[in-house]
């Protein structure tokens, strides 16, 4: 988020935005995650924060089912509708409520527990050492970040949107949301002081952007509070229309960081 989290941070017409117009992932991802795992049909991975189910779906076809969990129920509601797999449940509850899962899943039967674009809200070190009695041998956590927020990239386009977004909230942005390489490092220390082995890799791919799609974007990085009014959101696109049409037709180059610890 923009701002500091709080209750329903994701919910209302936020997890619209959120399913419409949140990156999903290349399948690359999923065979990332298959190598680093040695993933099968017969596997149950639990993916963590799992939002509008981005990643859930991309999982969905190489394991023998996925649970998607996340604290927000309209985040939930979305992820439902968008994703037909038959081997999909979804759960509400957010990391703090893992070990009521073992009597359900059973100790040693998850395969992976993943955290998409989702580590930044969690306990990270209570949570790699939570998550290892949920693992089978050879299964593991992996942390997968969707780029950086299309604000803070490193693009003469995405410093007019920062500029945008600053004077409209009437506050300097900075947050990268886990995105960063200092909080990569952090993460990969406390997964190998939790007792995993560690690996990191980077795939990287280049889209195009409409105006449309960056304002969506960042609609879905708003709480319910900071959301302009319906009515308003018509003249907020146009400012960001204004302020990158110098730059001609946009591009991102997205960067998906997955770091993965396995047991």
């Amino acid at each position: 988020m923009l701002g500091a989290m709080t209750e329903s941070a994701f919910g209302g017409e936020v997890s619209e935005y959120y399913q419409r117009f949140r990156r999903g992932y290349p399948d690359a991802v999923a065979d990332a995650l298959t190598t680093s795992f040695a993933l099968t049909r017969e596997d149950v991975v639990l993916d963590l924060g799992c939002g509008t189910g981005q990643l859930t779906r991309v999982l969905a076809p190489r394991v023998g089912a996925v649970l998607g969990m996340d604290p927000e129920p309209a985040m939930l509601a979305q992820a439902r509708a968008a994703t037909p797999a038959p081997n999909v449940s979804w759960l509400l509850g957010a990391d703090g409520d893992l070990e009521a899962l073992t009597p359900v899943v059973g100790p040693g039967r998850l395969a992976a527990v993943t955290v998409a674009q989702a580590l930044h809200w969690m306990d990270h070190e209570r949570l790699f050492t939570t998550v290892r009695s949920l693992l089978r041998p050879g299964g593991g956590i992996a942390v997968v970040t969707n780029g950086e927020p299309l604000w803070l990239q490193d693009t003469a386009w995405s410093a007019a949107l920062r500029e945008v977004l600053s004077s409209f909230l009437g506050t300097p942005l900075h947050r990268t949301c886990g995105t960063d390489s200092a909080s990569q490092e952090r993460y990969a220390d406390a997964l190998s002081a939790a007792g995993y082995v560690v690996e990191s890799q980077v795939i990287s791919y280049d889209a195009a952007l409409s105006i449309d799609e960056i304002a969506g974007g960042v609609f879905s990085a708003m709480s319910p509070a900071q959301l302009p009014a319906a009515e308003e959101r018509p003249a907020f696109t146009e400012r960001v229309r204004e302020a990158l049409s110098p730059f001609g037709p946009l591009r991102e180059q997205v960067r998906v960081r997955v770091l993965t610890g396995t047991r």
